[in-house]
This record gives structure tokens, sequence and C-alpha cells, in this order.
């Protein structure tokens, strides 16, 4: 469980501290994220005096992402730090952004502050739009689909430029 308890952080200021690791994978809606091994984490939360509190932390694996020309799984270093504002609401029950005019904080009421949002957010936004297996990754052939890096499927890519269909329009060009 990716948590920190803030119950001592509450009663007396100061700085509370928590590490630790996510297995398997990170998940976002109904994607998920696979990761090779575990991705390592750990925060602070700092009273920053009333009931404000900092949030501030890392979290560091890595992830396996699909090659954007052949599908396969690639190993994929992510490095995020992430920070935020964070106000105690006795009594809340969840989790809850605000933006008020320039003032941005999450509001938490449970002293048991669940992170996983923080890091996962932190994690993918991280992530890079695609990923190359190889730079010479040859991809998957348009005709059989077969892994042109594995094999010569001996299928000619067509050339395509976008004024192609035009010579069927002027033929005695």
């Amino acid at each position: 469980m990716a948590s920190i308890n803030l119950a001592r952080l509450l009663k007396e200021g100061g700085v509370a501290r928590a590490s630790g690791a996510v297995q398997e994978a990170f998940h976002v809606g109904e994607e998920r994220f696979p990761l090779q091994g575990e991705a390592l984490w750990k925060v602070s939360v700092s009273s920053v005096g009333g009931h404000e509190y900092w949030l501030s932390g890392e979290v560091e694996g890595v992830v396996l992402m699909e090659c954007r020309r052949c599908l396969k799984p690639t190993p994929t270093p992510i490095h995020a730090h992430f920070q935020h504002m964070l106000r105690y609401e006795p009594g809340l029950k969840e989790v809850v952004f605000h933006e008020e005019a320039e003032d941005e904080y999450y509001a938490f009421g449970e002293p048991d502050l669940d992170l996983l949002p923080f890091l996962t957010e932190a994690f993918v936004s991280e992530m890079p739009f695609t990923v190359l297996c190889e730079e010479g990754c040859k991809g998957l052939c348009p005709v059989c689909g077969a892994d042109r890096n594995l094999v010569d499927c001996g299928h000619e890519v067509e050339a395509h430029h976008p004024l192609l269909g035009l010579k069927d329009l002027l033929p005695e060009l």
C-alpha cells in the first residue's frame, strides 16, 4: 500500500517521511502500464503552518511500453518528481483537488493519506508518448503483419505520396 500516516504531523508539526514500492503496474482508469520489476518511491510531508502541508516526492521505475513500429514490449526508464500543497480539512472522506484563482491544493481529512494517485500522476506524466525498441526498428509488414526485424516476408512497401492518386486522373502525363 502506498500511503503515509500523518497523525503525528497533524498534532505536532514537523516532517513525516515514507518510502516503498509499486508492484507490477500503474493504472489510470482502464489503462494499465506494466512495470519491469517495481517502481520505488519516497515522499516527505512538511508542515507549513495552519492546516497546510507540503508534499514532495519522487518515483522511479522501468515501464514496459510498446515499440511504436513493431509493438514489442520496450523497457523505458522513468524518474519523476512531484510537489503539491495539501490542506487538512477534518472529516473529509476523500482527497479532493481545489483550484481557486492561483491557489491549487489537495484537501484531505484522514490521517492516512493514499499516495498512489500522486505517484501514478507523476510517473505516467513523465512517460514519453512513443518509444522505439531500437533506433533501426523495421516495424511490422503492412501486408502480412510479420515483424520485419525477425523475418523477410518479401512484401514490398509501396511509397505513399499525397499526390499519388492524381496519376490515374491524368494518364497522359
